[in-house]
């Protein structure tokens, strides 16, 4: 009776096994159908202004800012010069909004980093992202500035920025928020 069990139990798994990975994976639904699924049946208490449909957009994006982080710690901008369009829109965490051609915000740019000794910049997450209903790319980044003053006065800013890339992959509006931080030691 045992041998019975045991080779029925053994063909049982060997019958259920037996399919390919691309029939197994065919009859499970995708992450991304079942995501989409959920979001079709939520109804949101806001409408979003702007977009609330968002897909992840091109690395390479993302990888044009996080360069830009990187010139802005070793203080040299010239580097990502060719990151922006002819014209840029910035509003920066302090109210302030510059509405510019891309030379004067490089120059302006490198005139404030020129104010630091140092600038050490800390990526905590970034996203690249596609605007599916406005066929526009954006990249949204998170992070940590600590920078030293020519005194040497160390200081830190939690920053979230959100950068706008154009149809010829250019930025050409930039949105930064901010929240000052004690440096860790």
């Amino acid at each position: 009776m045992r041998k019975i069990v045991l080779f029925a139990g053994i063909s049982l798994l060997a019958a259920c096994n037996s399919g390919t990975k691309e029939e197994v994976a065919s009859v499970s639904p995708s992450a991304d159908s079942t995501a989409s699924a959920a979001a079709d049946n939520i109804t949101y208490p806001y409408t979003a202004a702007y977009s609330s449909k968002f897909a992840i957009g091109d690395p390479k994006d993302a990888e044009k800012i996080l360069s830009l982080w990187k010139d802005w710690d070793n203080g040299d901008l010239s580097k990502s010069k060719d990151v922006f369009a002819d014209s840029v829109n910035f509003y920066f965490w302090d109210g302030t909004h510059m509405n510019t051609t891309r030379d004067s915000a490089i120059a302006a740019a490198q005139q404030m980093r020129n104010s630091y000794a140092s600038v050490t910049s800390r990526v905590d997450a970034f996203i690249p992202l596609k605007s599916t209903d406005k066929n526009e790319n954006w990249v949204t980044i998170w992070g940590m500035e600590t920078h030293t003053d020519k005194k040497g006065k160390v200081d830190s800013i939690s920053l979230h920025e959100v950068w706008r890339m154009n149809k010829d992959g250019k930025t050409d509006l930039v949105y930064q928020f901010a929240a000052m931080t004690k440096p860790k030691k």
